[in-house]
C-alpha cells in the first residue's frame, strides 16, 4: 500500500478514549510509514493533553457559552473554517472520530471539497436535543466508510442504520503503561493524598454513563468494612452537559458521609496528564468501571498493562475481549455485587489471577495490529468503485 496523508479528526485535546485512540491511531499509521495528522478544536490554545509522536494540529476554536448544541454547532463550523482551503484539504483520506469531525467532512464532502470520508464511532450517546440526534446520524449515514472499536457498536449500527461497519478494536503502549513503580508514584500519591487504602479507581468522572452513583452506593458499603478506603475518581473532561448527574452524585456523596477533597474517602481529581495515568493506575488496587454504556472501555486495557485488576460490567462490549478469568463481573444495577466484588479483589489470590490475566490481554492489544486493521478501510476507499461501507470483521 502506498504512503498516504490521512486527516484524523478528534472533537477534543482532553484526555477522553476516543481522543486517545485517534492520537495512539495516528502514531501507529505513522510508524507504518504513513502520514497521519491529528486534528482538534482547541479553545484554550494548550494543545493536546500530551505530546504526541505524530502530527498534531490545534484547530483555531474559541470559547462557546450556551447549550450543547450551540456548542457544537460552534465546533463544526470551526473545523469548516480550517478546512475551508485546498490546501487544508490536501489529504488522500479524512478520517473523523466523532460527529462533529463527521458533519464537517459530511459537509465538506457535499460541497465536493472531499470525496468522501471514514468515521469511526465508538458509541453513540442519546441527546434529549433532536438537533444533536440529527447531526450524529448524519455524520453517520454519509460516510464513505464506517469502523467501530467493538463488535458491540457493529451491530447496533447494522439494526439502527443497516450500515456495516469494520471491527478495530483498541490498544495499550506498554512502554507507558507498565506495572513497574517509578518517581512518579510517590508524587500524585502526595499530591492526591492517597494513604494506605484500599483504593478504588474510577475513570471517566461523574456521568450517567459510567454509571457512577452505583459505584458510590457499592463504595459507601465497601468502606464500612474498609473504612480507610478512598475512591479515586479520574477524568471527567467533556463537551456534554453532565451537570444534573452531577449534582445527583454529590448529593449521594452527603448522604453516604462522604467528603470529597484530596486525602479525603472521595478524591476528584479532574483531567489529569498522561504521565501521571500510569501512577493512579498503579497506586489504585482496582480499576471500577460498572458502566451502562461503553464503546470499549480503554481505561480496563490500561489498567491491566498496569497491574490493576478490574471490575466491570457483565456484558458487551467487555465480554467481547476479556474471558471469565481477565476481569472480575458485576451486574451494573447491584451495588451490593459491585461492593463484594470489590472485596473480593483484594484477595491475594484473587489479585494474583487477575493480574497475570490482565498481562495477557493488555499484550494481545497492540496500537500497530489496531493501526494495521485499519488498512483494508482506507485501501478500499482509495478505489474508485468503493463501496460505501466495509463488512463487519472481529478485532
Amino acid at each position: 500500500m502506498r504512503r498516504l496523508r490521512i486527516a484524523l479528526l478528534t472533537h477534543s485535546t482532553n484526555p477522553r478514549g476516543g481522543v486517545a485512540h485517534c492520537l495512539a491511531l495516528g502514531e501507529a499509521l505513522c510508524a507504518l510509514g504513513h502520514e497521519a495528522m491529528v486534528h482538534a478544536p482547541d479553545p484554550t490554545g494548550r494543545g493536546f493533553y500530551r505530546a504526541a509522536a505524530c502530527p498534531v494540529v490545534s484547530v483555531a476554536a474559541g470559547p462557546v457559552a450556551g447549550r450543547t448544541v450551540d456548542l457544537v454547532r460552534t465546533r463544526i463550523n470551526d473545523y469548516l473554517r480550517h478546512f475551508g482551503s485546498p490546501a487544508a484539504c490536501d489529504f488522500d483520506l479524512f478520517h473523523a472520530h466523532d460527529g462533529i469531525g463527521g458533519n464537517a467532512l459530511a459537509t465538506l464532502r457535499h460541497r465536493r471539497q472531499i470525496s468522501g470520508y471514514v468515521r469511526t464511532v465508538h458509541h453513540r450517546d442519546s441527546f434529549a436535543d433532536p438537533v444533536l440526534d440529527d447531526w450524529e446520524a448524519r455524520s453517520i449515514q454519509d460516510a464513505q466508510a464506517l469502523l467501530c472499536v467493538s463488535r458491540t457498536w457493529a451491530e447496533r449500527l447494522a439494526r439502527e442504520f443497516g450500515a456495516s461497519a469494520r471491527v478495530v478494536g483498541n490498544g495499550v503502549d506498554p512502554a507507558i503503561y507498565r506495572p513497574d513503580s517509578d518517581a512518579t508514584d510517590a508524587g500524585a500519591r502526595a499530591r492526591w493524598g492517597l494513604g494506605a487504602g484500599p483504593v478504588v479507581l474510577s475513570v471517566g468522572g461523574f456521568e450517567a454513563r459510567k454509571n457512577t452513583a452505583t459505584l458510590i452506593e457499592a463504595f459507601a458499603a465497601f468502606r464500612v468494612r474498609h473504612p480507610q478506603a478512598q475512591l479515586l475518581v479520574v477524568g471527567g473532561a467533556s463537551l456534554l452537559d453532565h451537570a444534573a448527574y452531577r449534582a445527583r452524585c454529590v448529593a449521594l456523596l452527603a448522604d453516604r458521609g462522604l467528603t470529597v477533597g484530596p486525602g479525603r474517602p472521595v478524591v476528584e481529581t479532574g483531567p489529569v496528564p498522561q504521565g501521571e495515568m500510569p501512577a493512579l493506575y498503579r497506586l489504585a488496587d482496582m480499576l471500577a468501571l460498572p458502566s451502562w454504556t461503553e464503546g470499549f472501555g480503554l481505561c480496563v486495557l490500561e489498567a491491566m498493562a498496569c497491574g490493576t485488576p478490574a471490575i466491570v460490567s457483565a456484558g458487551p462490549p467487555f465480554t467481547e475481549y476479556l474471558g471469565a478469568g481477565d476481569a472480575l463481573f458485576v451486574d451494573p444495577a447491584d451495588p451490593d455485587g459491585l461492593a463484594r466484588a470489590m472485596a473480593r479483589a483484594l484477595a491475594a489470590p484473587v489479585r494474583r489471577r487477575l493480574r497475570a490475566a490482565g498481562a495477557v490481554v493488555a499484550r494481545a492489544h497492540s496500537w500497530g495490529a489496531c493501526a494495521e486493521r485499519h488498512l483494508p478501510t482506507y485501501e478500499a476507499c482509495l478505489r474508485p468503485e468503493a463501496s460505501l461501507t466495509a463488512e463487519v470483521h472481529d478485532a
